[in-house]
């Protein structure tokens, strides 16, 4: 999405908003990271105050995809922190969308890569390996399923069932 805002992706594509094919998410998130514009196709994670399976799923090689997380909407510790952010940096992630908190963000703004999050939290997350991978997900009022097709700047986050082709 090189030089096409999600705001004029929206304005060219009314009758994919109404079908329900492309969607925004609520404007809850903060924007991290060096790279505020960043487009992808989405993995999905379900998890509850636990960061085991995040720091996995970065571990691997991210051809460009971005990783979205749903982490209940928890304020109560960081499930993302600076070390996870900077391996997904190295390994080409194109972003992290977190429904929840993230931490170190001095390190996480200093790396060329997407975060998107609820905010920061100095407290660490629960390490037990719980949660579920690649599975739809329900954040910010819309259902993101794996495999859609991610696109954020500072405007927004869209969220498509295919890739655009703009």
């Amino acid at each position: 999405m090189a030089l096409v805002t999600t705001a004029e992706v929206c304005d060219a594509n009314p009758q994919l908003i109404l079908s329900g094919e492309l969607r925004a998410l609520q404007p809850i998130f903060q924007i991290y990271g060096r790279r505020q514009v960043f487009s992808g196709p989405i993995v999905t994670l379900k998890v509850f105050e636990d960061n085991v399976l995040v720091r996995e799923f970065l571990e691997e090689k991210g051809n460009g995809r971005v990783l979205v997380v749903d982490g209940g909407a928890s304020l109560r510790c960081a499930i993302l922190g600076g070390n996870p952010v900077v391996q997904a940096q190295n390994n080409g992630w194109a972003g992290i969308v977190v429904n929840g908190c993230i931490r170190d963000v001095d390190e996480i703004n200093g790396c060329d890569i997407g975060v998107r999050a609820l905010a920061s939290h100095p407290m660490k997350a629960n390490k037990k390996g719980m949660g579920e991978k690649h599975v739809p997900i329900n954040i910010a009022g819309t259902r993101i399923c794996d495999g859609e097709w991610l696109y954020a700047d500072t405007d927004g986050i869209l969220i498509t069932r295919t890739e655009l082709s703009v």
